[in-house]
């Protein structure tokens, strides 16, 4: 189940909770909640994880881009070495080693972007998910808020004995430690 189905799935417990007499709230199984919150817990930290892969990923292919051209640039100077007999065969051999080296920065300046291009492709779907996410989040509130408003504007129901003796179910969301595992 997606952050969405999670959000509805709270929605639900609170539509579905039973009104605390002569107040605002409503009293949710407390249990029923928290596993909610902890299934969200548990679904955001693999898109966090995919971001995190997909920056590592980018690390390694620029490294990689860098070895390659260390590499050919040390092939060149090598080959510029073997050839310094002659002065003709020198300048081939130099102009040979900077157009090596100047394609071994080009195709690092390639595989940067492109690397470059792919973390930012991947950010952005992950900015796009966060944001529905904290849409949603923000429309929960807004009907919770719009619910407890309507709640304090209705007439008191009195309460029934079984009301009385129960005791408080309700989900306290300010005492909860809120913190990422």
């Amino acid at each position: 189940m997606d952050v969405e189905g999670y959000l509805a799935q709270m929605e639900q417990l609170l539509a579905e909770a039973r009104p605390v007499p002569l107040s605002a709230s409503v009293m949710v199984n407390r249990k029923d909640f928290e596993d909610v919150i902890d299934d969200i817990r548990a679904s955001l930290p693999e898109e966090l994880r995919q971001s995190r892969w997909v920056i590592k990923e980018r690390d390694e292919v620029l490294q990689q881009a860098e070895r390659e051209a260390e590499q050919t640039l040390a092939d060149a100077k090598t080959e510029a070495a073997r050839l310094i007999s002659e002065t003709e065969v020198v300048r081939r051999s130099q102009r040979e080693a900077e157009r090596i080296l100047e394609e071994a920065r080009e195709q690092s300046r390639v595989l940067r972007l492109e690397a470059e291009d792919y973390v930012d492709s991947k950010l952005a779907n992950f900015e796009i998910v966060l944001a529905k996410t904290m849409r949603s989040v923000e429309r929960g509130r807004e009907r919770l808020r719009g619910r407890m408003v309507h709640e304090e504007l209705a007439p008191a129901q009195p309460e029934t004995d079984e009301q009385q003796g129960a005791p408080s179910q309700l989900y306290d969301y300010e005492s909860t430690d809120h913190r990422q595992p």
